[in-house]
Protein backbone atom coordinates (compact mmCIF):
# COMPACT_ATOMS: atom_id res chain seq x y z
CA UNK A 1 0.00 0.00 0.00
CA UNK A 2 1.53 3.59 -1.22
CA UNK A 3 0.81 6.24 1.22
CA UNK A 4 1.17 9.89 1.20
CA UNK A 5 4.34 11.49 0.25
CA UNK A 6 4.81 15.59 -0.60
CA UNK A 7 8.47 15.18 -2.04
CA UNK A 8 10.34 18.61 -2.72
CA UNK A 9 13.48 18.93 -5.22
CA UNK A 10 15.91 21.17 -4.14
CA UNK A 11 18.54 22.65 -6.12
CA UNK A 12 20.66 23.53 -3.73
CA UNK A 13 21.84 24.55 0.00
CA UNK A 14 19.60 27.62 -0.44
CA UNK A 15 16.53 26.05 -1.17
CA UNK A 16 13.85 26.60 1.32
CA UNK A 17 14.08 22.73 2.84
CA UNK A 18 17.45 21.97 1.55
CA UNK A 19 18.77 21.83 5.24
CA UNK A 20 15.58 19.85 6.97
CA UNK A 21 16.63 17.19 9.52
CA UNK A 22 20.41 18.19 8.96
CA UNK A 23 22.27 19.37 11.77
CA UNK A 24 25.47 21.40 11.46
CA UNK A 25 28.70 19.26 11.78
CA UNK A 26 30.77 19.79 15.03
CA UNK A 27 34.57 21.25 13.80
CA UNK A 28 36.61 18.67 13.27
CA UNK A 29 40.81 18.33 13.52
CA UNK A 30 42.29 22.05 12.62
CA UNK A 31 39.61 23.25 10.21
CA UNK A 32 39.12 26.97 10.65
CA UNK A 33 35.61 28.10 9.69
CA UNK A 34 32.15 27.27 8.72
CA UNK A 35 31.97 26.18 4.94
CA UNK A 36 30.28 29.64 3.22
CA UNK A 37 28.57 27.20 1.15
CA UNK A 38 26.58 24.67 3.17
CA UNK A 39 26.68 27.02 6.67
CA UNK A 40 28.52 24.37 8.47
CA UNK A 41 25.98 21.16 7.41
CA UNK A 42 28.16 19.40 5.25
CA UNK A 43 25.05 18.25 2.97
CA UNK A 44 22.00 19.12 1.81
CA UNK A 45 18.29 17.24 0.65
CA UNK A 46 18.54 17.09 -2.89
CA UNK A 47 14.68 15.33 -2.64
CA UNK A 48 12.67 15.33 0.78
CA UNK A 49 9.43 13.97 1.32
CA UNK A 50 7.93 16.52 3.57
CA UNK A 51 5.31 13.85 5.41
CA UNK A 52 7.64 10.67 6.11
CA UNK A 53 10.81 12.89 6.01
CA UNK A 54 12.74 10.86 4.16
CA UNK A 55 15.30 12.55 1.90
CA UNK A 56 18.28 11.93 -0.61
CA UNK A 57 21.46 13.69 0.51
CA UNK A 58 23.99 15.79 -1.58
CA UNK A 59 27.64 16.18 0.59
CA UNK A 60 28.72 19.77 -0.15
CA UNK A 61 31.62 20.45 -2.91
CA UNK A 62 33.83 23.07 -0.90
CA UNK A 63 33.82 21.18 1.85
CA UNK A 64 33.84 17.36 1.00
CA UNK A 65 31.00 16.97 3.52
CA UNK A 66 32.61 18.38 6.61
CA UNK A 67 30.81 21.33 7.42
CA UNK A 68 34.47 23.45 7.88
CA UNK A 69 37.11 24.91 5.32
CA UNK A 70 40.54 25.59 6.23
CA UNK A 71 41.37 29.26 5.52
CA UNK A 72 45.20 28.68 5.71
CA UNK A 73 47.88 27.10 3.75
CA UNK A 74 47.53 23.50 5.85
CA UNK A 75 46.85 21.12 3.62
CA UNK A 76 43.27 19.04 4.25
CA UNK A 77 43.68 15.49 4.01
CA UNK A 78 40.84 13.98 2.06
CA UNK A 79 40.15 9.83 1.97
CA UNK A 80 40.70 8.72 -1.35
CA UNK A 81 41.15 5.09 -3.66
CA UNK A 82 43.68 4.85 -5.33
CA UNK A 83 45.28 1.53 -6.98
CA UNK A 84 48.25 -0.21 -5.02
CA UNK A 85 51.82 -1.39 -6.52
CA UNK A 86 50.01 -5.26 -7.41
CA UNK A 87 47.20 -3.07 -9.09
CA UNK A 88 44.21 -3.58 -6.34
CA UNK A 89 42.43 -0.76 -4.83
CA UNK A 90 43.62 0.49 -1.17
CA UNK A 91 42.09 3.10 0.87
CA UNK A 92 44.92 6.47 0.96
CA UNK A 93 44.49 9.51 2.72
CA UNK A 94 44.99 12.66 0.10
CA UNK A 95 46.63 16.02 0.97
CA UNK A 96 44.99 18.72 -0.75
CA UNK A 97 46.00 22.29 -0.75
CA UNK A 98 43.09 24.87 0.59
CA UNK A 99 40.88 26.52 -2.08
CA UNK A 100 41.15 29.62 0.13
CA UNK A 101 44.35 30.84 0.27
CA UNK A 102 45.38 34.00 -0.97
Amino acid sequence: MSHASNIVHCSGPHDPHALDGISVRPRAGDLDAICPVCAGHGQWNSQIDLVSQRSIRVPCPKCDGRGWIETGADPVPSPDIALSPEGRPQWVVRLDPSDDVE
